[in-house]
């Protein structure tokens, strides 16, 4: 009886796997290509607005870059980040923050640095900061405690990325 059982499912078993030889044949030469969105225009891509205009939440109201960037700053900024931000964010790709290449296309400069010092009260007050942690599945930004001249180091390095 257990035989018979076992010849049973076993050949239900090759009746139904018969049948995939046949679609698979079908779909010979289909391919599946994933394309990496760019960086510069992930964000806006995601359905995260692009807001230049928006500074943020914090104590930054106002950020002055100079035309050239300050290679001194910059240097201390890309050790902060190295150091700290590199955890969760990456320059040209997505990880469990945004890529930060091209961030002054889509934020203010204040934003970008109320961001870094004031991560708590942005993710819950600003517009942005709130749909950047709904598109990051909820990823919450710690709060570094870094200070105004250690953001204002990552904020001056991002300029050219």
């Amino acid at each position: 009886m257990k035989k018979l059982l076992f010849v049973l499912a076993l050949g239900g078993l090759m009746i139904g796997c018969g049948g995939k030889e046949k679609k698979e044949e079908k779909k010979e030469g289909f391919e599946m290509n994933r394309k990496k969105t760019e960086s510069k225009a992930a964000e806006a891509q995601e359905g995260v607005p692009v807001d230049l205009d928006n500074k943020g939440v914090g104590p930054i109201k106002s950020v002055k870059f100079d035309d050239a960037i300050n290679e001194e700053l910059a240097a201390k900024g890309e050790k902060t980040f190295n150091t700290i931000c590199i955890a969760c964010h990456a320059l040209d790709k997505r990880m469990i923050g945004p890529a930060l290449s091209g961030v002054y296309e889509r934020r203010s400069p204040e934003w970008v640095m109320n961001m870094i010092l004031n991560p708590d009260v942005m993710l819950k007050e600003d517009p942005i900061a709130k749909a950047l942690l709904k598109e990051y599945n909820n990823a919450v930004m710690l709060n570094q405690n870094l200070s105004e001249e250690d953001a204002r180091g990552v904020a001056e390095y991002l300029r050219d990325k």
